[in-house]
């Protein structure tokens, strides 16, 4: 077995060497910050504020599924039934800043996993390293697969019920910008992070945390928490419930496939040697 100049690193030198893996990964964010932060009318009028027109895919979907089996909904209307307003001074430029850097940290994702890789490579072994070559390819396209989920399915169904909830006639729904754009953003981010549980249990399994067994006989619990975890970022509708539920379900699934694959291999390995 050959050392290699990173075996020969001292802990000092590891951390250094992470410093600059965090630098390059916050450089790659900022910049896409940038270019973010001057696409204004791009990212807010077209991404941030189309969840709240009527004409947003998602709703048209809807609506005409909705008229096509008789049933009667609120995503056929014309515009909703609130105004998104501004209540502080910094309120709008602030809002400007943390959404392009929301924005610039979803782009560069594939980077910043890029640079995390690039850190933890020197420590695996060659047959680990050439079985894992898809890695950030495959946890791009999770996390995208989520975002994309999170703001075409979570997003719309909870502005669509909340943005329409009333407990009286007397009271207006007057949303204040920071906690819209902050429902686009947790829908979002939280889903794409959901979305990469196949890999989570990909290294917990190979760290030896969790096993298919372990994650078999735990699955009925698992089950319950995805439940509510539907229940907490969805409108608290059984349909909008059952939606969300159903790709966090085929998620543990596919982790449980991803765990006994991972297992099997070490089990070859041990009776290779």
């Amino acid at each position: 077995m050959t050392t290699t100049a990173h075996d020969n690193m001292s802990f000092l030198e590891h951390l250094e060497e992470l410093r600059w893996h965090v630098i390059r990964s916050l450089i790659a964010i900022i910049s896409a910050g940038f270019i973010c932060f001057l696409m204004k009318d791009f990212i807010f009028d077209t991404i941030i504020f189309g969840p709240k027109k009527m004409d947003f895919p998602t709703y048209k979907f809807l609506c005409q599924a909705a008229t096509f089996i008789g049933v009667e909904t609120t995503f056929c209307g014309d515009e909703f039934p609130f105004v998104v307003q501004n209540r502080t001074m910094a309120g709008q430029f602030s809002a400007h800043v943390m959404t392009s850097v929301i924005a610039g940290f979803i782009i560069s994702f594939p980077y910043v996993l890029h640079e995390f890789w690039k850190f933890i490579s020197p420590g695996l072994l060659a047959k680990e390293k050439s079985k894992s070559r898809g890695f950030i390819f495959i946890s791009s396209l999770l996390f995208f697969i989520g975002v994309l989920f999170g703001y075409y399915i979570i997003c719309p169904l909870s502005i669509n019920f909340l943005g329409t909830y009333q407990v009286s006639s007397e009271v207006l729904n007057e949303i204040d910008l920071g906690s819209f754009i902050s429902l686009v953003r947790s829908s979002a981010i939280a889903s794409g992070i959901i979305f990469e549980l196949p890999i989570i249990i990909y290294f917990l399994t190979k760290a030896g945390v969790v096993t298919p067994k372990s994650l078999v006989k735990y699955r009925k619990y698992a089950l319950v928490l995805v439940l509510i975890l539907a229940a907490i970022i969805t409108p608290p509708d059984v349909a909008s419930q059952i939606i969300v539920a159903i790709p966090i379900v085929i998620l543990y699934q596919v982790s449980i496939f991803i765990s006994k694959i991972v297992v099997k291999n070490q089990a070859n390995d041990i009776k290779g040697k």
